[in-house]
């Protein structure tokens, strides 16, 4: 069985920039993920792809090697994973998914350690039966 062309896998043209990489396989990523793909092994491997081919066009090394050689530069180098399970996605990309799926980590949410606090007011009655309150804040 031949071996899936990354740029192909992404849907980006062999010259694409790194942020064009990043954002498809983002987009590529929200769409196959687990979470929102319950059950479907079709989407996890798909996922899997997706990251695999991330991995290896996100990084100008290994895509230089890819680029000159396919596959086998890739996997000559050692620079080639292959993701067995979503754990190993996961550690390979954790801050990575950490900032896609809380906002895209562009100064969205406080840096790590400085939490938000601000105090909140529900009665007895809001508390048993819901309620959504609007919270505002100011950040620098």
């Amino acid at each position: 069985m031949s071996k899936p062309d990354y740029y192909e896998v992404l849907g980006v043209a062999r010259s694409a920039s790194k942020d064009e990489i990043a954002v498809a396989y983002r987009k590529l990523a929200m769409k196959y993920h687990p979470d929102r793909n319950p059950g479907n092994d079709e989407a996890i491997e798909q996922f899997k792809l997706c990251a695999t081919a991330y991995e290896v066009l996100g990084n100008p090394e290994k895509r230089s090697l890819y680029d000159q050689y396919g596959h086998a530069g890739i996997e000559a180098s050692g620079g080639g994973t292959q993701f067995h399970d979503i754990n190993d996605i996961f550690g390979a990309f954790g801050s990575f998914f950490g900032d896609l799926f809380t906002g895209g980590g562009r100064s969205r949410r406080p840096a790590q350690g400085n939490d938000v606090r601000r105090n909140l007011t529900v009665d007895l009655h809001e508390a048993a039966r819901g309620v959504t309150k609007e919270i505002t804040f100011r950040r620098h």
